[in-house]
């Protein structure tokens, strides 16, 4: 009996874990893969790279002033809406974090309006951008009161909810979007589309979860024991903006908004990526802190990074081969040129991905300082060479830097793991990463415009890897 109500709790946790998964992956993954089929729409009604830069700034202040705003209050109002079974507490927390968060937003609001033309010339470069600074600012103010609203449906586990609302919001924009280009507001249309989209968003949210929020219900003491959790989250999120943004404002600063333009084409495509990483975290965190706790934890965490490795280096490479002729297909003029930023754009968010699941580990023995400071290192070296390569070889060298911080970072983060005895990584995953950093250098120097030469070393590497890891392959075979 015993052993039957184990079996009984381990299938319901993995039957979670898998609906989770799938549920809250596939949301993330259907917000991002319409922007991805629009991408090469938008680019052919856009007749500028430099609009499409300008653009993409735009977006790029709304994110560290977004941040700013939020203040790490989603993630502390998450942790402490569970803290209690009781309703009243449950309302009392999310009405405390939406009125501290409205409080903040007006404060960032009034600040970006009243230093706009600052901002406009750190961002654009020119102060004559102040309407697109006026945009942000407005967006900003409803961001991020809307991540709050939003959050009872996503705590409450509503995922059609979520499933619906992630598919809706990018249609609006577009459908807003979309009209603002073919009228001829190139500037404008993107951040307005969004500024539209999340007012619509936040007033369908409202409407779901009014019942959680209640200005009369704020609770100086519970804001008190939720900013202990946010504010030292503010500093990540500082810091992964650095990864992802500082090197558009250096390209823009040494090369022109145009380049910037290109770049952001690279990127966006690049960073199709980011949908193995949203599918993998709709479902990692709840395994992650599930199995800490058994005896081959260690192990178990070290695999995941092995095979999440394997996975991403298998797809760089394959990227790597047919991002200049899938460029050429999707885009037209300088826009084809971001093909050569894409391949080091797809590899990095996965490396991120890897960051996360080795510094899992961290959390797991209650000790996050760590995750901080090696973060910080990686942005570091991401900055400097970032100052070193964009004058010398420009949007390649943008790509690269941050491709390099994120190495830096993963690199630091199993050395110290390793060191405390919290990670153990295999030979064959050190051959592999040699394997793959030998292939980027054929590809760029010896197949870069040849893509049956490619594809030959792509899978002549696979090959290799499947190699490495058949001992793996045939154990996973004899489970099933």
């Amino acid at each position: 009996m015993v052993y039957g109500k184990q079996n009984t709790r381990r299938m319901n946790k993995t039957k979670l874990f898998a609906e989770n998964f799938l549920v809250y992956g596939l949301g993330g993954i259907i917000s991002k893969v319409i922007p991805f089929v629009m991408l090469p729409v938008i680019a052919r009604l856009m007749p500028d790279t430099e609009y499409f830069g300008i653009s993409d700034l735009t977006n790029t202040m709304i994110s560290l002033f977004s941040a700013l705003a939020v203040m790490g209050m989603y993630d502390a109002m998450y942790r402490m809406f569970f803290e209690k079974d009781d309703a009243a507490y449950k309302k009392d927390i999310c009405s405390t974090a939406l009125v501290f968060t409205l409080i903040t937003s007006v404060l960032v609001f009034v600040f970006m309006i009243l230093f706009q033309k600052q901002i406009a010339a750190c961002f654009f470069g020119s102060s004559k951008y102040v309407f697109l600074v006026c945009i942000a600012a407005a967006a900003t103010l409803a961001g991020a009161s809307n991540s709050i609203v939003c959050a009872p449906s996503r705590m409450q586990n509503k995922r059609k909810v979520f499933l619906v609302t992630n598919t809706l919001a990018p249609v609006l924009s577009y459908s807003v979007s979309v009209p603002l280009l073919l009228a001829g507001h190139y500037m404008t249309a993107l951040s307005a589309a969004a500024l539209i989209s999340g007012i619509l968003m936040e007033m369908v949210f409202l409407a779901l979860n009014r019942r959680w929020f209640d200005v009369t219900r704020f609770r100086a003491d519970y804001l008190k024991q939720m900013l202990a959790i946010a504010v030292p989250m503010l500093p990540n999120f500082l810091i992964y903006w650095v990864f992802h943004s500082c090197d558009r404002l250096m390209i823009t600063h040494y090369l022109g908004a145009g380049e910037a333009g290109v770049y952001s084409i690279g990127s966006k495509l690049g960073s199709a990526s980011q949908l193995i990483y949203t599918a993998f975290a709709g479902g990692w965190q709840y395994f992650a802190f599930s199995t800490m706790k058994e005896d081959s934890q260690v192990q178990t965490n070290a695999r995941i990074f092995e095979y999440l490795g394997m996975i991403s280096f298998t797809c760089t490479m394959f990227v790597c081969v047919c991002s200049q002729p899938l460029y050429r297909i999707l885009f037209t003029g300088d826009y084809t040129r971001g093909y050569i930023a894409a391949p080091y754009l797809f590899l990095a968010p996965l490396l991120q991905m890897l960051f996360q699941v080795a510094c899992s580990q961290f959390l797991v023995v209650k000790k996050t300082w760590p995750n901080l400071f090696i973060l910080s290192g990686g942005a570091a070296v991401n900055v400097v060479l970032n100052r070193i390569l964009i004058p010398v070889i420009g949007i390649e060298g943008a790509a690269a830097a941050t491709l390099c911080g994120y190495v830096a970072a993963d690199v630091a983060a199993v050395f110290v793991l390793c060191r405390m005895k919290l990670m153990i990584i295999r030979r064959q995953f050190l051959a592999a990463v040699s394997i793959l950093a030998g292939f980027l250098v054929f590809w760029r120097f010896a197949a870069l415009r040849e893509t049956g030469k490619g594809l030959a070393g792509a899978a002549v590497c696979t090959g290799i890897f499947l190699l490495l890891y058949r001992k793996d392959i045939l154990e996973f075979k004899n489970r099933r």
